[in-house]
């Protein structure tokens, strides 16, 4: 479980494929307090540490999670948005991010407002009936409210600290990212339909 607050950025060493699968290889901060096995939302896809190395870790990308994910996409040097999996008695300050991606969605707007800064992210139309006015949506990891709705366009404000401790500082439009939505709307959805 996680929240959908970055806690860092690190960098796309390589993507190996391996058939419909791949193994990641990243240079990660805190790469001195992961153990294999941990699990560690890269672009807000929960994976495994699978091998440990000076200065980073990698991790093996799954066909599905290569079929469903933007992490296929990445190339070397790649910024991705990092957070480690909750631990107990921690402050809980996003929203529930599983890092079970439900599909991805292009950047069709991302321009500075003010200080601010305006993302517009296309929201598949099979989870866009997750989304409202004010919800959270986990957008490459990172914890967002839904500012505006307009069908399948979802808008959000971006502050300049969440620009600049994501991988938000070099997005573009066009850029396709990781979306999971609201994972309670998906379970009353479910509970609905067992009525």
């Amino acid at each position: 479980m996680f929240t959908g607050l970055v806690e860092a950025t690190g960098t796309v060493r390589s993507i190996e494929r391996r058939g419909e699968q791949a193994r990641l290889r990243l240079a990660i901060p805190f790469h001195h307090q992961l153990a294999l096995g941990d699990s560690v939302a890269v672009n807000g896809c929960c994976l495994t540490v699978a091998a440990l190395d000076p200065g980073g870790a990698s991790f093996d990308l799954l066909a599905q999670t290569m079929e469903v994910t933007s992490l296929g996409q990445l190339g070397e040097n790649s910024d991705v948005n990092l957070e480690r999996a909750m631990q107990i008695g921690d402050r809980f300050g996003g929203h529930f991010v599983l890092g079970h991606v439900d599909g991805t969605g292009p950047i069709t707007t991302w321009e500075p407002r003010g200080q601010d800064f305006h993302l517009v992210v296309e929201v598949p139309q099979h989870l866009a009936r997750y989304c409202i006015d004010k919800g959270s949506l986990s957008i490459d990891g990172i914890s967002l409210t839904i500012a505006a709705l307009d069908g399948p366009l979802a808008g959000f404000w971006i502050t300049p600290h969440t620009r600049e401790v994501t991988h938000l500082r070099s997005a573009k439009v066009g850029q396709h990212v990781n979306i999971e939505v609201d994972m309670l709307a998906k379970h009353v959805e479910k509970l609905l339909e067992n009525r």
